[in-house]
């Protein structure tokens, strides 16, 4: 690997630069590796950001053999779902058996051609880091960005209150706490059924007049309809927060739920929970000259080989799919195809055989996923 040049003015030269070490990205590094082809994988945050964030002992939904990479076994102590923390351990093993050099806290703000005559005008990867600003000139990008980079928010006032989470932390944190769950899906009931158990007074306020049951966990479905049902998780179907102020959260009623009525509901929290899905950090696609398209602002690929609109430039794994909505289609399962065929144009060789990949827009959605 090439040697650091922050802050001293020299571009230093790589074969490939990867932007992202989440599963993809790092699966995409080994397969370099194996190729002989130099590369640099830099990251943002931490290796597997995305899972970093996940509340402690949150359990993938997908199955180990379809979320393990780069050919090593993902194997958990009593064979049941990878939780977070079996997850992390495993990429930094893999990261480690392939001595894979991560550039962590390493963030990438501009993708450009170079200057150099027409014959031969490299890529120049910037980034920014603690220790300054670098410059990479390369052949190839693959951009394995993800597409859950922050919470989507509610746009309504006491939004920014300290209080105010898009995350689920620590669940001890919230012991004896009063905490208003905002949302309906699995990110918001796996949290209510969690500080349900570690002792917090959870409540519940969701759009729907019922809880979309198809699209929750099937393991989660009967102890929250229990706990509902029973009275000890408060839920507010039908309702939408209006304003949230540090002591409590004002709902007001939606669809036919109102019965000519605009009538405000008052919920006490200490803590609010907005879980309403996240969304795609666009910035460095558009950066880079990136086309995007429809409704979730995807970046449009060549499905055969994944190369973007700019030459040189790859798009990998979820970031494929965009800002996808409640019901995704695109998960790290159905990613690893994307890896032969960066490989196999990077190249010019055939990959591994992986089955050819679809948009995002064209998978059904996956009740494994």
């Amino acid at each position: 690997m090439n040697h650091s040049n922050h802050s001293t003015g020299r571009v230093d030269s790589t074969d490939v630069v990867i932007v992202g070490a989440g599963p993809i990205g790092i699966e995409m590094a080994v397969a370099l590796r194996r190729r002989g082809l130099r590369f640099e994988i830099l990251e943002s945050g931490v290796v597997g950001q995305t899972m970093s964030w996940w509340a402690p002992q949150t359990r993938w939904f997908s199955s180990n053999e379809r979320i393990a990479i780069a050919g090593v076994p993902l194997i958990t102590p009593d064979q049941s779902k990878a939780t977070r923390e079996e997850y992390l351990n495993y990429l930094r093993g893999v990261v480690m058996q392939f001595d894979i050099r991560v550039r962590t806290g390493e963030k990438v703000v501009d993708v450009a051609r170079s200057s150099a005559p027409p014959a031969d005008r490299p890529l120049i990867v910037t980034s920014r880091s603690t220790a300054g600003r670098r410059q990479l000139r390369c052949k190839g990008v693959v951009l394995a960005i993800g597409g859950t980079d922050f919470p989507r928010r509610l746009s309504i006032p006491g939004e920014d209150l300290p209080h105010v989470d898009g995350y689920l932390r620590e669940t001890h944190r919230y012991f004896g706490r009063r905490v208003l769950i905002i949302g309906g899906r699995n990110s918001a009931i796996e949290a209510a059924l969690r500080l349900h158990h570690v002792g917090a007074r959870v409540s519940l306020s969701y759009r729907g007049d019922a809880l979309p049951e198809e699209s929750i966990k099937y393991w989660l479905r009967p102890e929250i309809n229990g706990l509902i049902a029973g009275g000890r998780i408060a839920a507010h179907f039908a309702t939408r927060p209006t304003k949230i102020t540090p002591t409590h959260v004002e709902l007001e009623p939606v669809g036919d739920s109102r019965n000519g009525s605009d009538q405000i509901q008052t919920v006490a929290a200490d803590d609010v929970l907005c879980l309403i899905g996240y969304e795609q950090d666009k910035t460095l696609f558009e950066t880079a000259g990136i086309e995007l398209v429809d409704e979730t602002r995807r970046p449009k690929v060549d499905i055969a080989t994944m190369r973007s609109n700019v030459p040189g430039v790859y798009v990998a794994g979820t970031a494929v799919a965009g800002t996808q909505n409640s019901r995704y289609k695109t998960f790290l399962e159905n990613c690893h195809e994307h890896i032969d065929k960066i490989i196999a144009d990077l190249t010019g060789q055939v990959g591994a055989g992986h089955p050819v990949p679809v948009f995002a827009d064209q998978v059904a959605a996956n009740p494994e996923s």
